[in-house]
């Protein structure tokens, strides 16, 4: 109840018997003193009551903006957060807390997989997203994040959207590359660079419409014995448990792409390996939460993460980005910027 309407309700129940009685005390001798404490009386009570309303009121949550990251980063060494993963998973018992529904865990592949590979490589342990990638030679194509509950069939009809919203970046590319006029470098390099988004888009759309060994990734949430059997299957990579996550909703999951093997690189990275990010402890482990980012800053690695939509790309009359080295991986405006096999 807000502190108006209770103070309106104090009025219209104390101020009447407090009237009478203050009309009757008037007549006697001793009004000026008792009508004092009358009036001191209830405006503590008045005060008190205010008070009390306002400290019962709900405390925000103060976690709200705060995101937490599993997996990796620019310039992270890939043995070392496969290590890390290990050490984290063998480390995980009764010492750490674990909910009744077990822990949410980030489990990474070997290699691209099809939805049904998928279900024969997860069994029967409860998945909530899955991370896919087209993986064409020489060609930047987008990471995807699709929700799937049951697999395969959640993922088969996510690659259905995103062939449908692939299908629609197409078509708008090649309106754009139909847009351009005149005959100089710069028109000549700007539709050729709308001719090939279009080229990848329709690819893209084809291999996912396909059921493509598309997915390297998923999120999964068991108990630890049951990670530990994950972790031991054909086509594991790591299994990287995160019990401190609680929230999906708040939870930046990054893993690594099957062909990066030694260092985290920024997308359509041809030059040489840079140098690994070194680990205070070869990553973070179980008993050492990671660490809580502020949203707005840098919490995904170069490669962008989409949620499956089946709506159309908006059409832009603007030039998409060329296809740079990305130097932030925050970057929620990149186009297609993951990396693929040459």
């Amino acid at each position: 109840m807000r502190a108006g309407n209770l103070l309106r309700q104090l009025d219209q129940r104390l101020l009447p018997p407090l009237t009478r009685a203050v009309a009757r005390l008037g007549d006697r001798p001793t009004r000026s003193g008792v009508l004092t404490w009358v009036a001191v009386l209830s405006a503590a009570a008045v005060l008190g009551t205010a008070f009390w309303t306002v400290d019962d009121a709900p405390v925000g949550d103060p976690t709200v903006g705060e995101v937490t990251r599993v997996g990796v980063a620019d310039g992270d060494s890939v043995p070392g957060y496969l290590s890390s993963a290990a050490a984290d998973l063998a480390a995980l018992g009764p010492t750490v807390p674990v909910t009744g529904d077990g822990t949410y865990a980030l489990v990474t592949l070997d290699a691209y997989l099809p939805p049904q590979r998928l279900a024969m490589v997860l069994g029967d342990v409860p998945v909530s997203t899955v991370f896919g990638r087209v993986p064409l030679p020489g060609r930047q194509t987008e990471i995807v994040r699709m929700p799937a509950l049951r697999v395969p069939d959640d993922v088969v009809a996510q690659m259905e959207r995103v062939a449908a919203r692939k299908d629609g970046e197409a078509a708008d590319y090649r309106a754009r590359a139909a847009a351009v006029r005149g005959d100089g470098v710069a028109e000549r390099e700007l539709r050729e660079r709308y001719v090939v988004d279009a080229d990848v888009a329709s690819a893209e759309a084809q291999a996912y419409r396909a059921g493509c060994a598309c997915v390297y990734a998923a999120v999964v949430r068991a108990a630890p014995e049951v990670l530990r059997r994950v972790a031991s299957r054909p086509d594991v990579r790591a299994v990287d448990p995160a019990p401190e996550v609680y929230r999906l909703d708040r939870t930046v999951f990054t893993p690594p792409l099957p062909e990066q093997s030694d260092v985290v690189r920024p997308p359509a990275d041809t030059g040489p390996s840079p140098t690994p990010t070194p680990r205070a402890s070869g990553g973070s482990t179980s008993s050492t939460p990671r660490p809580p980012v502020q949203m707005g800053e840098s919490s995904e690695p170069a490669p962008l993460v989409t949620i499956a939509s089946p709506g159309p790309p908006p059409a832009e009359t603007t030039a998409p980005a060329p296809p740079t080295v990305a130097t932030s991986p925050d970057a929620p405006e990149a186009g297609l910027v993951a990396p693929s096999p040459s």
